[in-house]
């Protein structure tokens, strides 16, 4: 059973990615074009150029693990952001935000606390 918390970081690939990019594909794009560490436990999502797939790579202890999800209608919503590179930190809410497709242009954040490091 693959289950996503808070306690994870999550990257986003800002290009379209070909998604017949299995393991190894995902993996050189993260480890390449990323520079992350493909065994760290982060999870790693990607978007291809129409918008209507996402796939998730993440390392679960013995394994890669791919979680796949094609839309039938409607398109997912890649978060804008200032920071330059192949890839950008998201936050779990905000992924779930993407795969339920609400608009993150309309959400509104309460103040929370946050530890600093």
């Amino acid at each position: 059973m693959i289950s996503f918390t808070s306690s994870q970081r999550y990257f986003l690939y800002r290009s379209g990615t070909d998604m017949r990019k299995s393991f190894d594909g995902l993996c050189g794009l993260v480890s390449d074009a990323m520079s992350r560490n493909i065994f760290s436990g982060d999870v790693f999502i990607f978007i291809n150029r129409t918008r209507n797939r996402v796939k998730l790579l993440v390392w679960d202890r013995s394994g890669f693990v791919i979680y796949y999800k094609r839309l039938e209608q409607g398109t997912f919503e890649i978060p804008g952001s200032k920071i330059e590179g192949a890839g950008i930190e998201i936050r779990w809410e905000e992924l779930v935000l993407i795969l339920e497709g609400i608009s993150l242009e309309s959400v509104r954040r309460r103040k929370r606390f946050v530890k600093s490091a």
